[in-house]
């Protein structure tokens, strides 16, 4: 039997469809951030909504609490970046049933050293106590990132074109998504093994990739396009930032997948496409680069793979 994101109870097509509605009275939306112009100035703000999701069950069943605010503020400031933004400032919402303290310090500590990671300000949130609402020692979390970019230097993907070069950055494991899918495939046993894995904090890139922004985008832009490899993934996340006549083909054989992922699709037999439109598979951030860059690109960031290339064709993603 084979267990799908579907079968472990989320089902992308509906959130997709949710945003083809909302697309039609906002068609601003949709991107990575939200781009707020500041009038008088050459400035856009950039903001960012997001959470932990599922991955907060495995906190409460490891009972450890002091790195999922380093997830939370991840997930904000990496998308931040894909339109080039420097973040500027963090706002967290901290929800449970029953206050305990010590626990949401241990969350509070992991929010403040993801702030600094991602050389970002925590300047307020608001924390929610709600009986009856979680059950006790649980408690749910999101965040509020903005930050700012020049205008008409942020990168949306509008240039990228055939024979660019696709290069995939590492990520630090399954990051904050897909684990409704892990959860249904490991038993408690082997979430607790494997916990190392499972709970290591999502990547926070930003510094590596204003470094890069700043070094490789200074006269023009060769770095064209930038892709958050969360939920939807590869398939996604990359169809995301394509113009309508470019078609991105992605070589899995390119880089190694960790054996984390591995397991999971096999202990789950998850079907190929299922697995690469749900986990990252090791790559956490996805950069479309012109070819006279792509080898300098690739050895600025450390790790980093060139694992695929665009073409002409229907907007879209292949995986071969």
């Amino acid at each position: 039997m084979s267990i799908t994101y579907k079968s472990a109870g989320v089902n992308v097509e509906v959130g997709n469809e949710l945003i083809k509605k909302l697309k039609k009275k906002l068609p601003k939306i949709g991107g990575f951030g939200g781009l707020f112009p500041i009038n008088g100035t050459k400035y856009n703000l950039v903001s960012s909504a997001d959470g932990v999701g599922t991955k907060l069950k495995l906190a409460f069943l490891l009972n450890k609490h002091d790195t999922v605010g380093i997830d939370l503020v991840a997930m904000n400031v990496n998308d931040l970046i894909c339109v080039g933004a420097k973040p500027l400032f963090f706002l967290d919402y901290f929800a449970c049933g029953k206050l305990d303290i010590a626990q949401a310090e241990q969350v509070i500590k992991g929010i403040i050293n993801g702030c600094k990671l991602a050389c970002s300000c925590l300047i307020g949130g608001e924390t929610a106590e709600m009986p009856d609402f979680y059950k006790d020692g649980e408690y749910d979390l999101a965040g509020f990132s903005v930050g700012i970019v020049e205008k008409n230097k942020e990168i949306n993907g509008k240039k990228i074109r055939p024979k660019d070069v696709i290069i995939g950055l590492p990520s630090s494991g399954p990051h904050s998504n897909g684990y409704s899918l892990i959860r249904k495939v490991l038993s408690d046993q082997q979430l607790k093994k494997y916990s190392k894995q499972l709970l290591a904090p999502t990547k926070i890139y930003v510094r590596e990739i204003l470094a890069a922004i700043s070094k490789f985008n200074s006269r023009k832009q060769n770095i064209i396009g930038i892709a958050h490899i969360t939920g939807g993934s590869f398939y996604d996340k990359i169809s995301r930032i394509l113009p309508e006549n470019v078609n991105a083909i992605i070589e899995k054989r390119s880089w190694k997948v960790p054996e984390i992922f591995r397991l999971i699709q096999k202990q789950g037999n998850v079907p190929e496409k299922d697995i690469y439109r749900t986990l990252n598979m090791g790559i956490g951030m996805v950069l479309i680069v012109r070819p006279q860059e792509a080898l300098n690109v690739r050895k600025f960031f450390k790790g980093a793979k060139v694992i695929g290339y665009t073409k002409k064709g229907d907007k879209g993603v292949e995986i071969i």
